[in-house]
């Protein structure tokens, strides 16, 4: 008897507890709103004025460049202008694709014939700006307002930037490809 009255206790109990998750799942709901923006046209880009622009840096000495790990030298300011934007596009950010040319360390690799111990660095804000990470976009410009919704200018720097100090004269070359997301 006393065996049958634990057994249906124990029953009811768990009857009981199996009903009750039930009961809070349905009481923890909600709604997940989705919202976007659909833009006619991108930007126009232009580095210094030209489609696909090039910066030239000017020549260093090894010298320079062998002073330490991480000398740089060289910063070359350059604009990005964005122009005949979407009307209704209030800002833009910018984004580096991933590439060939981006290095794990956030610069851009060289191409040229001076060896891998020079990369090129890019800065945000001209010359005396921050450095962008080209890997993961850290300090790349977003959110820039786009005058009157259809344009905007964007101050840049390129440096060169010593990864060991054995660089070796030659050519430096490298690129970055961009992309722009517009709000």
């Amino acid at each position: 008897m006393t065996k049958t009255l634990l057994s249906t206790a124990l029953v009811a109990v768990l009857g009981t507890v199996a009903f009750l998750p039930a009961a809070r799942a349905a009481a923890n709901s909600g709604t997940i709103n989705i919202t976007g923006k659909v833009v006619a046209d991108t930007c126009q880009l232009n580095v210094n004025g030209t489609k696909n622009g090039s910066v030239v840096l000017p020549t260093v000495t090894t010298a320079t460049l062998n002073a330490a790990v991480g000398a740089t030298a060289g910063a070359t300011a350059f604009n990005l202008t964005l122009t005949n934007c979407d009307t209704t596009a209030t800002s833009a950010s910018l984004n580096f694709t991933t590439g060939a040319n981006n290095a794990a360390d956030g610069n851009l690799t060289n191409t040229g014939t001076a060896g891998s111990n020079v990369e090129v660095q890019l800065l945000n804000g001209g010359t005396g700006g921050s450095v962008i990470n080209v890997a993961s976009n850290n300090n790349a410009p977003a959110n820039v307002a786009l005058t009157s919704g259809s344009s905007s200018t964007i101050a840049m720097a390129a440096q060169y930037y010593t990864k060991a100090t054995t660089v070796v004269a030659g050519t430096v070359s490298t690129n970055a490809t961009v992309t722009f997301s517009y709000q």
